[in-house]
């Protein structure tokens, strides 16, 4: 029976959970931070005005972080709050992608589409090099000067339609991309919104617009505050010189102006924009301006969030053969939801909507409704009915960013906004190192009970020894097949972990024999006294490995960290340890008890109870 365990095992090892690469790679357990080294990340929190964050705000976003963490299929990451604004997230081996959006505040807004303008900032600023085309007016183009930023996050939409789903919980289809979105487009989850559309940057205050009024002059600002709509390049190729100013200032700086001003200005490009703080577009109760597919949109308040979500999962759709996230809306975002998409599919073409659309796309049926991650624009699909059910969210998604946007959506948005502080690599030469004096503490210990094993009980010892050998095998194959399928990490207190199981095996051993040794000197021969023994001492030995791993689940429940990783181990060198006394030691001395050296004193290390137990038969 346990080698039928043994050959499950190791096939599932080597050919199961997605194994992959030469059979020694295969072989390979998955190594903590403090053995393998990693990354450990710095997250800086910052709230309006620069205030320090709550407890409360730390510790829920340090949770909604750790399952994100979690969600990745990483296990014994270390998330921690470090001081009054800072999260320090560690990860084990190379972990930079992993790493680059777990802090992002992931606040989902749904926003009807109002207006669309060309990036024309490099037109604006150079008139002389700058040939006037449609592109410089208010429809986006394929010129130079409505290609999409360098920093652009949104993924690029073709000049196609959508032909999006009906009403009665149909399918929103945006419209197709040609681009893959960039990983900060990665899809994400909402929770509590913003209370300003104007966002704090850690370690520095906040812009107010009376600076940046004095930065760019009294003359542009008050032609900028008289603007009703965009500049139009294409009559005028140097009408954008008076704003010139403007094309100089940075994203915080940006973020300090109105959302009209920001669509309005023509020098205000979209890299501007898309520098602007995290939480800059968060406010749900004013409009705001965006990029998407290297066009300037204005979006309306927000009157759908991610609040209103009660599940989302990601699909492949069987009809396109894409990954979308499907959402499931709570009962009062249903009808939010309905009222928002009535809006957009009932609109007549003289609604800002309908020309907003009629601008962006090259043939239009209906308004568009933006789906706003952060501060990105993940797709902007046009409305083909009043949806009242279940939805889906279309763009460029893989299988890994459409499961990571569910996630975040179920786990909800983190209440802080975050920034990327600072980034640390921990060595891989001292996490060897640790490793080697780990295995090395493991090697001792056996080394000591098997010396102690032999010494004492002889050929009984062997038993001993090919069990802690049995025990062992079966904990790496364990720790391989676990760390590849739920993440599973081995680190320096999961070896301790498995270094104190040795001495729990060695106590059920010695409860064992020692009762074997009662039941030979009560005037039993060797061979009745094994089945007997093993009746009376597998009580016991169950009872302690019960408590044993009882205390490792409660460890395991109530800890974070290392000490979960060593409750882990712990649990799951005992359990694998009953496995072994059933499947294998019972058995062995059974076949022992029926051999000639079995009855030897020397060899069996029963000596003394064996001659006792001789003398005593004779006397009588």
């Amino acid at each position: 029976m346990l080698g039928l365990v043994f050959v499950v095992l190791y096939l599932l090892v080597f050919f199961g959970g997605g194994a992959s690469g030469s059979f020694a790679d295969r072989l390979h357990p998955k190594l903590g931070l403090d053995l393998v080294g990693g990354t450990m990340a710095t997250y800086v929190a910052s709230v309006q005005g620069g205030q320090v964050p709550t407890k409360d705000s730390m510790e829920q976003a340090r949770s909604i972080i750790e399952n994100r963490v979690n969600a990745l299929g990483v296990s014994e990451a270390e998330v921690v709050i470090q001081g009054d604004r800072n999260i320090v997230v560690s990860l084990a081996g190379k972990s930079d992608d992993q790493l680059k959006d777990l802090a992002s505040a992931a606040q989902m807004r749904f926003r009807l589409l109002i207006g669309v303008t060309g990036d024309v900032a490099q037109s604006a600023l150079n008139p002389a090099t700058a040939t006037p085309s449609a592109s410089t007016s208010a429809a986006p183009s394929t010129s130079t000067s409505a290609k999409p930023s360098s920093s652009a996050s949104a993924p690029a939409v073709n000049a196609s339609p959508s032909t999006g789903g009906q009403g009665g919980g149909e399918v929103v289809k945006a419209p197709s991309p040609s681009t893959t979105p960039s990983a900060s487009a990665t899809p994400s989850a909402t929770a509590t919104p913003a209370a300003d559309s104007t966002a704090a940057v850690p370690g520095q205050e906040e812009v107010t617009p009376a600076e940046v009024q004095k930065k760019v002059g009294a003359a542009a600002w008050a032609a900028a505050q008289k603007l009703t709509a965009p500049v139009d390049l294409s009559t005028d190729a140097k009408a954008g010189l008076a704003y010139s100013a403007f094309g100089k200032l940075s994203g915080a700086e940006v973020n300090a102006l109105t959302p009209d001003m920001q669509f309005n200005i023509p020098t205000i490009s979209c890299t501007q924009l898309d520098d602007r703080p995290n939480g800059a577009i968060d406010n749900v109760d004013t409009k705001v301006a965006a990029c998407y597919n290297g066009a300037k949109i204005m979006l309306d308040k927000a009157p759908v969030v991610g609040d209103d979500i009660s599940k989302a999962s990601a699909q492949l759709d069987s009809q396109n053969g894409q990954w979308v996230v499907s959402l499931d809306f709570k009962s009062e975002g249903q009808t939010k939801w309905a009222n928002l998409t009535r809006q957009a599919f009932q609109a007549t073409s003289a609604d800002p909507c309908y020309v907003a659309a009629q601008t962006l796309y090259s043939s239009i049926e209906h308004c568009a409704v933006a789906v706003v991650l952060d501060k990105n624009v993940i797709s902007a699909p046009q409305i083909q009915g009043v949806l009242t059910s279940t939805s889906q969210i279309t763009g460029s998604f893989t299988a890994v960013t459409a499961k990571q946007l569910a996630d975040q959506l179920n786990f909800g948005a983190i209440p802080v906004t975050f920034t990327a502080g600072p980034a640390q690599t921990v060595s891989a030469t001292l996490g060897i190192q640790q490793l080697k004096a780990g295995l090395l503490a493991a090697a001792i210990g056996m080394a000591l009970v098997a010396v102690y094993a032999f010494f004492y009980y002889r050929l009984l010892g062997s038993v001993i020894f090919l069990s802690l050998i049995l025990s062992g095998l079966l904990t790496f194959g364990a720790l391989v097949f676990l760390g590849r399928t739920v993440g599973f990490t081995l680190t320096l207190a999961g070896i301790a972990g498995f270094i104190v199981s040795l001495g729990v095996a060695a106590d059920s051993f010695v409860i064992y024999f020692e009762r074997l040794k009662d039941e030979i000197h009560e005037g039993r021969s060797p061979r009745s006294a094994v089945p007997r023994a093993w009746a009376r001492a597998r009580r016991t030995i169950i009872s302690a490995n019960t408590i044993t791993i009882m205390a490792a689940v409660v460890l395991y429940i109530v800890s974070i960290g290392a000490v979960q990783g060593f409750a882990f181990a712990l649990g799951l060198s005992t359990v694998l340890d009953l496995l072994v006394v059933f499947l294998f030691r019972h058995p062995i001395m059974t076949m022992f008890a029926n051999t000639k050296a079995f009855l030897s004193p020397r060899v069996s290390g029963l000596g003394r109870v064996l001659r006792r137990a001789q003398t005593e038969a004779k006397e009588a």
